[in-house]
């Protein structure tokens, strides 16, 4: 059987540093932090008081009054990403065929607000049960790919990934790989998240996993720096169309870029901390590489996971180091977590969208706030402070997630 080709001709996010994808590309190449202290709740007795917040969403650009308060955020900032994916990739709406269009959409916490705030009502209330009628379907992760299937009447497949940070990265997988086999002709992909709530940051702040840098927000978030103290925690959406080449050809579609393959594997080896040699990592790249039927020789850009943290920082550089070889000196990586944060669920497909847009445009976006160099991590091109403008013809996105999960996505120009 022959596979079918996939390609990009939509997309749509919701990020600390814009809230579509015009804004975001733009604050990427210029370097933009969107982290600042925490606006959502009252963070006194936190030792973490900073996130990268979503800024400015309006829910009644989307939903009416009545709708809003059936729906998570978690699952709004999706439809929003959705949203603009669909407009953006022009699909007719009133004429396609809606039984091979399919929404697959990842999260790592799912309605974790919704969560937190019913059983605080509920102990508030001396453990009277007055439940939400709308609790458990606002807290389900899979229920974001049901809501846009809804909206929009897609009636193909249809389910929700959770695989942890790699959640997003794991449902454009999943999408690209029934498309090629000829099960759908478009898929809505990606992934949202919002766990910038008292819960998300007491539980992330014990593990010792987020920077404490409270009197410097903006430069806190340092992937690859020798100072770097943990993450700082974002939230948001990111969302892709996913097309058949002939289907998308023949509707006259753009194309971003084309999705030539993808590699998932397990570290299996702890519930929290990356393989200290990435050797999941490198699993996911290696099979990435060969799904596309490319050469190691061939990848010009890696969208690193780099969270800013101080082992999954030394684990990935090495990966790349012992799968390209030489090569890896050729390479142009980056971490965009250093200006959006990280966004758990959401970062793969958000950082699918800064890849494809870097291949696109011939431009790697920066990591910033890099003041100081490590000496455990290999020196490699990290394209620190300051976009690099290079051809980019093949291009790598990774997302690991806790227990282990890593995804490694394949674009290449079209």
């Amino acid at each position: 059987m022959e596979l079918k080709r996939v390609v990009i001709t939509g997309l749509g996010t919701l990020t600390p540093i814009g809230n579509n994808v015009s804004q975001f590309w733009d604050a990427l190449l210029r370097g933009v932090s969107g982290a600042g202290l925490i606006t959502r709740f009252d963070t006194s007795n936190f030792k973490c008081r900073i996130a990268a917040e979503v800024k400015d969403f309006d829910p009644a650009l989307f939903f009416d009054r009545k709708e809003v308060r059936k729906v998570d955020r978690y699952a709004q900032l999706g439809i929003a990403a959705a949203d603009e994916a669909i407009r953006d990739a022009g699909l007719d709406l009133e004429h396609i065929d809606k039984d091979r269009v399919g929404v697959i959409f990842g999260t790592g916490m799912g309605g974790c607000g919704t969560f937190q705030d019913e059983l605080i009502s509920f102990a508030s209330g001396h453990m009277v049960p007055r439940f939400s009628p709308f609790f458990v379907t606002k807290t389900i992760t899979d229920i974001c790919a049901g809501l846009i299937s809804i909206k929009y009447g897609f009636r193909g497949p249809n389910y929700s990934t959770s695989a942890a940070c790699a959640s997003s990265a794991m449902s454009i997988a999943d999408a690209f790989m029934m498309l090629r086999l000829g099960k759908a002709d478009v898929f809505v992909a990606g992934g949202s998240e919002a766990a910038i709530i008292e819960s998300g940051i007491g539980g992330f702040s014990s593990m010792q996993a987020l920077s404490l840098r409270n009197d410097d927000p903006l430069t806190a978030s340092r992937p690859f720096d020798k100072d770097r103290d943990g993450f700082v925690l974002g939230e948001g959406a990111g969302a892709l169309i996913l097309e058949e080449l002939e289907h998308a050809k023949a509707r006259g579609a753009k194309i971003y870029a084309e999705l030539t393959g993808s590699g998932l594997s397990a570290d299996a080896y702890h519930i929290a901390a990356s393989h200290p040699e990435g050797l999941g990592a490198q699993n996911a790249m290696r099979w990435a590489i060969e799904d596309s039927g490319m050469q190691i020789s061939d990848v010009d850009h890696i969208n690193s996971h780099g969270t800013s943290t101080p082992i999954g920082d030394i684990s990935e550089p090495k990966a790349v180091v012992s799968l390209f070889g030489e090569h890896a000196h050729k390479l142009t990586l980056n971490s965009t977590k250093s200006m959006t944060g990280h966004l758990l669920g959401a970062a793969g497909a958000v950082e699918a969208i800064a890849t494809i847009l870097a291949v696109q445009n011939d431009v790697v976006p920066p990591t910033i706030n890099h003041f100081t160099d490590d000496p455990n991590i290999p020196n490699l091109d990290f394209s620190f402070n300051k976009p690099t403008y290079r051809r980019v013809d093949f291009a790598l996105s990774n997302t690991f997630g806790f227990g282990g999960h890593n995804a490694c996505l394949a674009f290449r120009k079209y």
